[in-house]
């Protein structure tokens, strides 16, 4: 309950009351800039040009990247709210996963069924998908990596050195390693979210998120990345990462 006090000779007006709004409206402002610079950062990702065999899910080309482009802006609010000062950086998006949702580390199913105990994703969050179907694909790298997230209570901000899809000449059902011209041009977005969310450890997963930190002098701590029959190392990672900084 608030009490006002209009007594200012009998109450601490200027050091409670006037004190607590002040801080509100800053808090209010402090939102309201935060937030603009979060849209600025979508529509900036829009605008870059990629290189050949290359997806840009949130382009301006596309009519049903509007909404990748809002399901990354509601993550990344969700993010501000939780101020997680960690970040797990990989390496590119995937085909079954972020190319279609534009939310690193996710899938369609992830996006709007959620999953026990995360209390992140579903459309009741605002999610949506970029092609409705019956038939949601699932992705095994997504489901692992937030399970053992959970597992270990490791809360951090997802990200990818390169933030656009990858993939096989004339095959966009694939997926490939960035090359190191595309890992250049996931550099000054990488920084930018290292930035905006005042991030204090990263961790990385993968070689070509390593080389990225790296080549922006940023101290990293390593783990394997999941796919490709590296589950187990990656948890054992993450499970030291949480006993060392957690």
């Amino acid at each position: 309950m608030v009490c006002f006090c209009f007594d200012r000779m009998n109450c601490n007006w200027d050091g409670i009351f006037y004190g607590k709004i002040k801080k509100g409206i800053f808090n209010i402002k402090g939102l309201i800039i935060m937030v603009k610079k979060l849209k600025d950062f979508v529509e900036y990702l829009a605008t870059i040009e990629v290189t050949p065999n290359v997806y840009n899910q949130y382009s301006y080309k596309y009519k049903e990247s509007s909404i990748r482009r809002n399901n990354l802006l509601i993550y990344l609010k969700q993010m501000y709210e939780l101020k997680p000062r960690i970040m797990l950086v990989g390496e590119a998006p995937g085909y079954r996963g972020s190319r279609l949702t534009g939310v690193p580390f996710t899938s369609e199913h992830l996006l709007v069924n959620n999953m026990e105990g995360l209390e992140l994703f579903g459309m009741d969050k605002g999610y949506r998908l970029a092609y409705p179907k019956e038939k949601l694909l699932k992705e095994a790298t997504a489901t692992i990596i937030w399970n053992t997230l959970l597992k270990y209570d490791i809360k951090a901000l997802s990200w990818n050195a390169f933030p656009f899809h990858p993939h096989k000449k004339d095959d966009e059902e694939s997926n490939r390693n960035p090359l190191k011209k595309e890992l250049l041009i996931g550099e000054k977005p990488l920084l930018q979210m290292i930035e905006m969310f005042e991030i204090k450890k990263v961790i990385a997963m993968g070689n070509k998120a390593e080389e990225s930190l790296n080549k922006l002098g940023i101290d990293c701590y390593k783990v394997r990345h999941p796919a490709q029959g590296g589950k187990n190392e990656f948890v054992y990672g993450i499970r030291k990462f949480g006993e060392m900084f957690g």
